[in-house]
């Protein structure tokens, strides 16, 4: 895995934006795809707000988080900043309340449990999510999400929760060294996104790729990548510790 420095002042976080755009845009060029075309969600898990506030200073104006509690205490320390929060972990019914108060957007729908409760509380509140569908294209035990075919069905009970705007599909590809496997499952979800699209024309998004695949991502048609360590610096622990149990 490539080791990326942590970034310490608004320089180096302007650098490592930067850097991962000029990808992000080489990658899209490589198969004839406009690089405005795919939108860039720094992912902040773990990531204190002394250096976010750096982060955004150098010019992020949305951030990822996994987990819910992190998310809604930095949306809280943040509040004086313009900065939209994106909850892109596995939710527990439990959460919706806080998600539905604070965050711009969900990525990692699942159930109709979780449908159903952010629904009710976002009804409450007055507000509208957008969400993504997340879809489990490696099919490996520990990641949540749909199976690929659970997905028709699953989107044909959205429209009933008028609260929730769903965008497209996020998945996570398989975590593997041989790109041929995690190229498979941003394809994957690119077939399923196509298809859905037959049925409703507004699922147009797909959120794919992270730190170390998402130049492979756009080649598959990736229109957000989720990029963390290449913009923050290299976490403690490796991505699996936090991903098993989150989207």
């Amino acid at each position: 895995m490539t080791s990326y420095p942590p970034a310490q002042t608004v320089e180096e976080f302007a650098a490592n934006l930067a850097a991962v755009r000029a990808r992000i845009d080489a990658a899209a060029a490589r198969v004839g795809r406009a690089p405005s075309d795919v939108r860039l969600l720094p992912v902040s898990k773990t990531v204190p707000q002394e250096r976010l506030r750096l982060a955004v200073a150098a010019g992020c104006r949305e951030l990822g988080e996994n987990k819910v509690q992190e998310a809604k205490r930095k949306s809280q320390e943040m509040a004086d900043l313009d900065v939209a929060w994106a909850v892109i972990g596995h939710l527990q019914t439990n959460k919706a309340k806080d998600v539905a108060a604070f965050a711009a957007e969900f990525q990692a729908l699942d159930s109709v449990r979780v449908a159903e409760a952010l629904d009710r509380r976002l009804q409450l509140e007055g507000r509208s999510l957008d969400v993504y569908v997340q879809v489990n294209t490696s099919a490996e035990e520990s990641k949540y999400g749909l199976a690929p075919d659970a997905v028709p069905g699953f989107l044909r009970e959205l429209p009933a929760f008028t609260a929730l705007r769903v965008r497209g599909f996020m998945t996570l590809a398989e975590f593997s060294s041989d790109e041929a496997r995690v190229r498979e499952c941003f394809r994957r979800l690119r077939g399923i996104r196509d298809r859905a699209l037959d049925v409703d024309p507004g699922l147009t998004e797909l959120s794919m790729g992270m730190s170390g695949d998402y130049e492979v991502a756009i080649e598959e048609g990736a229109t957000c990548v989720r990029v963390g360590q290449a913009i923050f610096g290299s976490r403690a622990l490796p991505d699996s510790h936090y991903w098993p149990s989150g989207g």
